[in-house]
């Protein structure tokens, strides 16, 4: 059965043609760099490459081949190429692609200037039958904080790696959805480690904690904050040897000249925690108590326990450094909330804020 989710002419972000109106979407690339709507394409582009993914791997197991294939109209569409599918080795399915931007879309085009040269994209969870089991796992890895030990991981990892070796002087984008977007996360944390910042657009990435955002007293809210930040901060100076704290303090430092985009939807309880992880960083900063909220904002509770419990963990979903663009439009569900389609409407209505670790 054809779901209209997976068609770009139904479902797409076709209205992005009428930016330069032309036929053709040929200067796309310059909306990028000039336009005061360039994040607004940057975002839409993303998304839509994050959801050609989600069409790739729905085309294989509902064998669409060319040309009946729907996935290639989402990157042709903005005149990318698809260079590589990234499938996992457990089951065979489609969890990433690799794409290029042609070299023939514009004869304004440079490669080398703020537009992406490759885009490397990560779907989230697929409820199909094909797929169902392999992501149910690795969103319990996610859980535990173990997604780095996977295979998926790996090989996300090393098609990054690779790319940036061979093109080190182009732009190259991290895109991903829910699950998606945990991968994005932990590459895009290795490579700082390297030196190499990417830029990357973190569509609803889940954060595992108490659904705390949506109370809606304030004071209760902030106080459960507070409570909860001094507990963390306390058990790290418990639990954590007195020698690894600097350590820590050097490593989640090092990620803060990385500051990824994060799109979180407050009526989305996987993600909405992340506006008040950073809100409530700041706001501790301004009572005059940012050293205890310095230490709770780099560790999280389960984290330490699975570390007390000799088990390797590592708290990927916390960062120091962010875009926050939240969606504050009406939601007409859970599914919509946390759904990719959300981030290419025309008619969204974002707060977008920067936060910076010092």
């Amino acid at each position: 059965m054809v779901s209209e989710r997976d068609i770009f002419c139904i479902c797409g972000p076709t209205y992005l043609t009428s930016v330069d109106c032309v036929d053709k979407f040929l200067n796309f690339v310059s909306l990028f760099i000039v336009k005061r709507t360039s994040q607004h394409h940057r975002r839409s582009v993303a998304a839509s490459l994050v959801q050609a993914v989600y069409v790739l791997e729905r085309d294989r197991q509902l064998n669409r081949q060319f040309p009946d294939a729907f996935a290639p109209h989402w990157w042709e569409f903005f005149h990318f190429d698809l260079i590589r599918k990234l499938v996992d080795d457990v089951d065979n399915t489609i969890f990433g692609a690799i794409f290029e931007l042609s070299p023939n879309s514009s004869p304004q085009t440079d490669l080398n200037s703020n537009a992406p040269r490759f885009v490397i994209a990560f779907r989230g969870t697929i409820t199909e039958k094909d797929s169902i089991s392999r992501d149910l796992t690795l969103d319990l890895h996610l859980i535990q904080n173990s997604l780095h030990t996977t295979s998926r991981f790996l090989i996300a990892m090393q098609a990054v790696r690779n790319v940036a070796s061979a093109f080190p002087n182009s732009v190259i984008w991290l895109a991903g959805h829910s699950l998606g977007s945990a991968l994005a996360v932990l590459v895009a944390r290795n490579m700082v480690k390297t030196g190499k910042l990417l830029d990357t657009f973190l569509f609803n990435p889940p954060f595992f904690a108490a659904p705390i955002e949506g109370i809606r007293d304030v004071r209760v809210k902030q106080g459960i904050r507070i409570a909860s930040s001094l507990i963390t901060a306390g058990l790290n100076m418990a639990l954590r040897p007195r020698e690894e704290r600097p350590i820590l303090e050097y490593s989640f430092s090092m990620l803060a000249s990385w500051a990824p985009n994060l799109f979180i939807n407050p009526n989305d309880h996987l993600c909405s925690e992340y506006i008040g992880y950073f809100e409530h960083r700041k706001n501790m900063e301004e009572l005059g108590v940012g050293s205890i909220e310095r230490l709770a904002t780099q560790n999280s509770i389960g984290d330490m326990f699975l570390k007390a419990l000799g088990r390797e963990s590592e708290p990927w979903h916390l960062l120091p450094s962010a875009n926050l663009s939240t969606n504050v439009g009406p939601a007409r569900d859970f599914k919509w909330a946390h759904g990719i389609q959300q981030w290419w409407q025309s008619d969204l209505h974002l707060v977008c804020k920067q936060y910076r670790y010092t």
